[in-house]
């Protein structure tokens, strides 16, 4: 038991250490010897969690999809503000994720698969958008998986450029402004005067999330001790 658990805390250690130097330096110019320091693990430590660099890209960016669930609402429309909310409050916050995005857009990162979190990101907001159709959400013209595309498309070019102009200072400003252009273009109005897509939302969707999903900090470690 205390063996599993020293092994989830030294694959944390690694995953949070490699997320730091994805971060500062890139995909590419990252080493092995780099995790390892900032890690404080050995060689054979951070072999048995993960084989290579690609490996432990990988890790970083599986990571950023943090347990969090958002309550059903009775708006579809209003559960995909919400996703976006709370990718943007966990954006600023969560070294991780920051380190996640930032692999996800590294188009010289030769040999790493960055597809994952796009799908990832796409496929909520289609099958919400879908559930959105069906209850007539949205206007005619419409077709869930394009606009989730879409959706997912100019998310990642607002953080870009928020990461570059502000270090994501005004994120929540930039995409507050995205969801007020885009949305009237694709839902009722009719549905659009009940949602709130104001910038306080951010922070009180990621509360939200922490208190209905009741994920503790130590999650993995209390699942290993339950057996």
């Amino acid at each position: 038991m205390a063996e599993q658990v020293r092994a989830i805390r030294t694959r944390q250690a690694i995953l949070s250490a490699a997320a730091k130097i994805f971060e500062e330096r890139g995909y590419q110019s990252s080493t092995i010897s780099e995790i390892l320091t900032a890690a404080g693990v050995t060689k054979g430590a951070l072999y048995f969690h993960f084989q290579s660099k690609e490996e432990l890209a990988q890790g970083v960016l599986a990571a950023q999809d943090q347990n969090l669930v958002l309550p059903d609402r009775a708006s579809k429309i209003q559960e995909i503000v919400d996703i976006v909310m709370l990718h943007t409050y966990r954006l600023q916050t969560d070294p991780m994720v920051r380190a996640g995005v930032r692999l996800t857009m590294d188009q010289t990162a030769q040999g790493l698969d960055r597809s994952g979190p796009f799908r990832s990101w796409a496929a909520p907001v289609r099958a919400r958008l879908e559930k959105a159709q069906a209850q007539g959400e949205l206007l005619p013209h419409v077709v869930p998986a394009e606009t989730a595309d879409v959706l997912v498309g100019t998310y990642a070019g607002i953080q870009s450029m928020s990461q570059a102009l502000s270090d994501y200072q005004d994120l929540v400003v930039r995409v507050t402004a995205l969801l007020r252009h885009l949305m009237p273009s694709i839902v009722q109005s009719s549905v659009l005067t009940s949602v709130d897509m104001s910038e306080s939302r951010a922070a009180h969707v990621y509360a939200e999330a922490v208190a209905y999903s009741q994920v503790p900090a130590d999650a993995e470690e209390a699942a290993v001790a339950a057996g």
